[in-house]
């Protein structure tokens, strides 16, 4: 089976690995575009996510069986559908269904008129009508937080938690004035209740009619020990059986994912991929605080160090419609993944730092979000989000002494990481 997946971070170093290392079958793995960790797994092709022409003419002439598509921007743009219109044989939501994460506007407007449970919301068109909000008092004040999001998409630096009136006005003005995540992603932005509680992320494959679950996680989105400081694409994730209990997922299959399904399919837009919600634990029960049509980022990497099932076949299912004959499968326990990442980020961020210590890493998987090649072989810190590093384990405390143990023998100038993700979990 010769497989392409499209993107380069650590999320599709993470699919390419769990590819290799679950697959009964020859697999030929490409990758396009990667990066310098991802090129021991698959092929790495030279072309970019949003080359959508490019990479179609590579499937084509290299006669791959299946496409996965890791990140959100060409979901967002249509890739899926690109495809699918060249018979060319591809697993992802179409651009119709990436709507539920491309436009948070979009996906709280499907909230409500499925009833999912969620925060209440306004919606601004403007700096001047998203601060006349604020003002009103009704979702924030002097002493309340309140929640402000870019409406398109902003490689997860789209969201502020304001503590007060002033920072929400500070957030508006970065977003909505000076463009900080771009100038068409905060055009508009929700304003919404902060809500209070533990958060938690769901995870589930979905071939348009039946979906299997993935282990639940909880991310850690801040840059700062103690969730402090701004948003960033996530530093850290795990997974625990004390994330969510029984009881609390039947509550979200049936209010969450159900509805979110079975809406879709009504609205005509049939959900087929990698569907993730984002959720807060609040005293009066889940509510959905996003919505993302693929894998996230760190989670990915904790989740599929426990996938035991083939990959492969779970994307083939989800192309054929057959995945609910299909017994999928993880490994028991809890897994951890800590975010090594350059000085600066999630802002203007040093790079270039030459990794050291790599061949001590230990009993744990290192999956390269942000790396390249220097001239003489060695691995180059490039981006943000540079490393993940990874392990399963029979109880998380484990998992996660390793993957600070790892971390330990790990360095370039300008390394930063979280020393607290999991650690509340892991009291749990």
């Amino acid at each position: 089976m010769r497989i392409l997946i499209v993107g380069s971070g650590g999320r599709e170093h993470a699919i390419t690995w769990a590819l290799r290392h679950t697959s009964s079958e020859q697999l030929d793995v490409f990758c396009g575009p990667g990066n310098a960790g991802i090129a021991h797994e698959a092929q790495l092709v030279s072309c970019a996510v949003d080359d959508h022409e490019g990479l179609i003419e590579f499937a084509r002439s290299q006669k791959i069986d299946l496409t996965f598509v890791g990140p959100e921007a060409p979901l967002a743009t249509g890739l899926v559908d690109r495809f699918e219109v060249e018979g060319v044989p591809i697993v992802g939501p179409t651009k119709s269904a990436a709507r539920l994460e491309a436009s948070k506007v979009f996906a709280k407007k499907f909230m409500s008129r499925h009833g999912i449970p969620t925060a209440a919301y306004r919606i601004a068109e403007s700096a001047d009508e998203a601060i006349a909000v604020i003002r009103s008092g009704k979702f924030g004040s002097s002493d309340r937080s309140v929640v402000i999001k870019a409406d398109g998409l902003a490689a997860g630096k789209g969201v502020v938690v304001a503590s007060s009136g002033t920072e929400a006005e500070a957030a508006i003005e970065s977003l909505m004035i000076k463009k900080s995540v771009g100038a068409e992603a905060a055009e508009r932005v929700l304003i919404e209740q902060a809500l209070s509680g533990e958060e938690a992320s769901v995870l589930l494959f979905s071939d348009g009619r039946d979906y299997v679950l993935m282990p639940p996680a909880r991310d850690h989105k801040r840059i700062g020990e103690g969730d402090t400081g701004p948003n960033t694409g996530g530093m850290g994730c795990v997974t625990d059986p004390s994330i969510l209990d029984d009881d609390t997922l039947e509550q979200v299959i049936h209010e969450i994912i159900e509805p979110t399904l079975d809406g879709a399919d009504r609205e005509g837009f049939t959900f087929r991929g990698v569907l993730f919600l984002g959720l807060m634990l609040t005293s009066d029960g889940p509510k959905l605080l996003e919505y993302n049509v693929r894998f996230g980022d760190p989670e990915t990497q904790a989740i599929l160090v426990r996938l035991r099932s083939d990959l492969a076949s779970i994307f083939r299912a989800i192309r054929e419609g057959t995945l609910g004959r299909l017994k999928v499968e993880w490994s028991a326990g809890s897994s951890a993944c800590v975010v090594a990442a350059n000085r600066g980020y999630p802002g203007s961020y040093e790079r270039g730092g030459l990794i050291e210590g790599l061949e001590n890493a230990g009993e744990v998987q290192v999956f390269h979000a942000g790396t390249s090649l220097s001239p003489d072989g060695r691995y180059i810190a490039t981006g943000g989000r540079v490393l993940g590093v990874t392990a399963a384990a029979s109880n998380l405390n484990i998992a996660l002494d390793r993957c600070y143990s790892a971390l330990q023998n790990i360095h370039w100038e300008g390394m930063q990481y979280r020393r607290d993700i999991g650690r509340r979990a892991a009291a749990v």
